[in-house]
C-alpha cells in the first residue's frame, strides 16, 4: 500500500514538473505583449518621419512636486503629472527621453506610438502603460475615431521649461 502511494505521488510530481516545463516553453515562444515593439521589428536606426509640432492635443498639468528639497542632483527637478487628450488625427510631436523619464497610462481610447527603436507603429489601448526612459525618442498619433486620454507622470529636469515639453 505504501509503495502505491509513493508511486502515485512520484507520478503526480513528474506530471506536474512536465506541465510546468511545457508551460514555460510555451510562454517563452509568446510574441511581444500588447504595446511593445514586435521582436522582428526592433531597430537601432531611426526610420520614422518626425512631426515637430503638436496638433489636436491638449496638455494640462494636474500636479507638480518640486524635488529641490531632496538636495543634490534633485535641485530644480519637478515631478509632474499631466492629462493629455489627443483628438482623432491628433499628434504629440517628436521628443526625447534621455533627460526626462516618464510613465504613460492610456485611460481611454487608443493611440499609436512611433519609436526611434521600432520600424512599425506600436498601438496602445486603454489600460496600457508604457515607460519612457533612456535612449528613446518618439512621437504619438491618434489613428482612432475617439479621443485618446493619457496620464503622463514625468521628472522634468531644470534645463526644460514646463511649457517646452510635450
Amino acid at each position: 500500500m505504501t509503495s502505491n502511494i509513493l508511486e502515485n505521488r512520484t507520478s503526480f510530481g513528474l506530471a506536474l514538473a512536465a506541465s510546468i516545463f511545457v508551460g514555460a516553453v510555451a510562454l517563452a515562444g509568446t510574441p511581444a505583449a500588447a504595446g511593445d515593439c514586435p521582436a522582428d521589428q526592433t531597430t537601432t536606426v531611426d526610420v520614422q518621419k518626425h512631426p515637430s509640432m503638436p496638433a489636436g492635443v491638449t496638455d494640462n498639468v494636474i500636479a507638480t512636486i518640486d524635488l529641490s528639497s531632496k538636495g543634490g542632483t534633485w535641485k530644480g527637478q519637478m515631478f509632474r503629472m499631466r492629462k493629455l487628450v489627443v483628438q482623432p488625427g491628433g499628434i504629440v510631436p517628436w521628443h526625447e527621453h534621455n533627460l526626462r523619464p516618464a510613465n504613460i497610462l492610456v485611460l481611454s481610447g487608443s493611440i499609436t506610438e512611433y519609436r526611434s527603436t521600432c520600424k512599425v507603429g506600436i498601438r496602445h489601448r486603454a489600460g496600457d502603460v508604457t515607460t519612457e526612459f533612456g535612449d528613446l525618442a518618439h512621437w504619438w498619433k491618434n489613428t482612432g475615431k475617439k479621443p485618446a486620454v493619457l496620464i503622463s507622470s514625468d521628472i522634468l529636469p531644470p534645463a526644460m521649461a514646463d511649457d517646452q515639453v510635450m
